[in-house]
């Protein structure tokens, strides 16, 4: 048998994401092995995140300062703001390296069977937001579960009074996809969006 604190660390590394038991028993017994090369540094890093990084009063992001370094950003477009459901869609937006407008990180979807309503999400910042005589795009940028699309004809409702285009992101066969390995929503979405070749 483990340690108590050991069990204890098995056990919150079980509640990350993608770690289960078992998983959470090899990553903690890494660490306990590697006490100067990972658990120590894991430790000091652990605790620098939980000191310095807060959530954005802007668009939600999680960084160091308040605003972000993204909406300090003079380089970046006021006139378009892209909805995201959680900062890792905004981060994997900003890795794409094909955004250049702001964010707004709603926390969530809409769901009736998690008990998550229109209060629970930044709905109504995202709407002050949009009334900014600057804005003059934003795009719905939620998934495509029956929750995210849910969620973005909400939105989109709430927005009909605000003087900006409503855009959402284009659902299909991704870049170097083969039509044989797609799933059937995936194949009739993309022929629903079908558009003249150039």
């Amino acid at each position: 048998m483990a340690a108590p604190e050991i069990e204890q660390l098995i056990q919150l590394l079980s509640k990350l994401p993608g770690l289960g038991p078992r998983s959470a028993r090899r990553a903690a017994l890494h660490l306990v092995k590697k006490k100067e090369t990972v658990l120590q540094p894991l430790s000091h890093a652990l605790q620098r995140v939980d000191q310095a990084v807060k959530s954005c009063s802007v668009c939600g992001n999680l960084d160091g300062s308040d605003p972000c370094s993204i909406c300090s950003d003079p380089r970046r477009d006021d006139r378009v703001i892209c909805v995201v459901q959680d900062v890792a869609d905004l981060w994997a937006l900003e890795r794409s390296n094909s955004f250049r407008g702001r964010y707004h990180v709603l926390g969530g979807t809409l769901s009736a069977l998690d008990g998550i309503g229109p209060d629970d999400l930044k709905i109504d910042q995202l709407v002050e937001r949009a009334r900014d005589s600057g804005v003059e795009e934003i795009i719905l940028a939620t998934s495509a579960t029956v929750d995210g699309q849910t969620t973005a004809h909400y939105i989109a409702d709430c927005l009909e009074d605000c003087d900006v285009l409503v855009s959402g992101l284009a659902h299909g066969v991704p870049v170097g996809g083969e039509l044989d390995y797609l799933d059937d929503g995936t194949l009739s979405a993309a022929l629903s969006a079908r558009r003249k070749m150039d």
